[in-house]
């Protein structure tokens, strides 16, 4: 899958990296590093990693990915084109105000996860939505299968968010530190929204 990070169609233009500004009440606003139409970016409330992919600018029917710069991470309290599906963006436009005191990003998207009880029992939920892998890679072994014992921070799976591979790992509030696995409830390739249930567990604590 690493094969596909970094791959610029014909209608590709280069990456680009968000301008970071932090604001008075100690939140990092992202600002547009051009003009354009911006699209897909992330909803609030999601936990943002730092060099993740934060959306689409579109510069004259072609487009660039837009990375958020190192140190920006935290989560997302304000996205200012939430509202509208192409946001007209100018140099130094606001796109997203990021929280970093809210949580360590890993600690955000484990809550972001919401542990609880569904209708099968205790499960584990997408931290954000994007497209679910099992594996690592098409010829590896899967990161978890029915009948193992997973504890809090073992990778569970991949979420692939606009050809941006983020490994999900387990844990959360509400979760044991140690949990069996007994049914995988996404299939490896499906597309799932954030707070679809992942795994359904039992308790080992």
């Amino acid at each position: 899958m690493s094969e596909l990070q970094g791959h610029h169609g014909p209608h590709q233009l280069p990456d680009l990296e968000a301008l970071a500004v932090r604001d008075e009440a100690g939140h990092v606003e992202l600002r547009s590093p051009t003009v354009g139409l911006w699209r897909e970016g992330p909803a609030e409330g999601h936990a943002l990693a730092p060099g993740e992919c934060i959306g689409r600018i579109e510069i004259l029917g072609r487009f660039a990915r837009l990375f958020a710069p190192a140190g920006a991470g935290g989560l997302v309290v304000r996205n200012e084109g939430k509202e509208r599906a192409r946001l007209p963006v100018g140099y130094d436009s606001p796109l997203l105000s990021v929280d970093p005191s809210a949580a360590s990003v890993g600690a955000a998207a484990a809550a972001a996860a919401d542990a609880g009880p569904g209708a099968g029992g205790l499960v584990f939920k997408a931290p954000s939505s994007g497209r679910f892998y099992a594996k690592p890679g098409p010829d590896k072994d899967p990161f978890v299968r029915v009948g193992d014992e997973i504890t809090t921070g073992q990778t569970i799976a991949i979420l692939e968010v606009m050809k941006t591979f983020n490994r999900i790992s387990y844990g959360g509030a509400g979760l044991p530190a140690r949990a069996k696995v007994l049914a995988i409830l996404a299939a490896d390739g499906d597309d799932v929204d954030r707070g679809a249930p992942l795994l359904e567990l039992e308790s080992l604590d």
